[in-house]
């Protein structure tokens, strides 16, 4: 069902400091920074040969990700997305087999601009894992 990995998502508190990690220390290409406001950060895109690191960093105080940081202050993995051919079929299988969607169950538009779905971490050993629609 899962195919490719999309993306592994870093909640950091500092988004300028961790772009400049990634760019002047690793020498990797990454992005200008992009609010999302629907879903509460700014995010910063780190291109891989093979796949992405989403930088993340809170977007106001009801940020999803502000509760991240007050449990882990100085951040860390937060998420990894994996790419699925049809999301709806994906989601009514795995529903199927007793695993938790978050949420209303419905896709949403992510950051990426394709529909994505996130699964309980309880139910796929201890990992908030996203679903992106490929």
């Amino acid at each position: 069902m899962i195919g490719k990995l999309n993306h592994v998502a870093i909640v950091v508190p500092d988004l300028a400091a961790a772009t400049a990690l990634y760019r002047d220390t690793l020498g990797a290409t990454v992005s200008a920074p992009v609010d999302q406001p629907a879903h509460g950060v700014t995010v910063v895109f780190v291109e891989l040969p093979n796949t992405k690191v989403e930088l993340l960093a809170p977007l106001g105080d009801t940020s999803p990700v502000a509760k991240f940081l007050i449990t882990n202050p100085t951040g860390g993995i937060h998420h990894i997305c994996y790419e699925v051919e049809d999301i709806l079929v994906a989601r009514n299988t795995l529903q199927a087999a007793g695993a938790r969607v978050l949420g209303n169950g419905e896709p949403k538009i992510g950051a990426h601009d394709k529909p994505v779905l996130f699964l309980h971490p309880k139910d796929f050993l201890g990992t908030l894992v996203e679903l992106e629609q490929a």
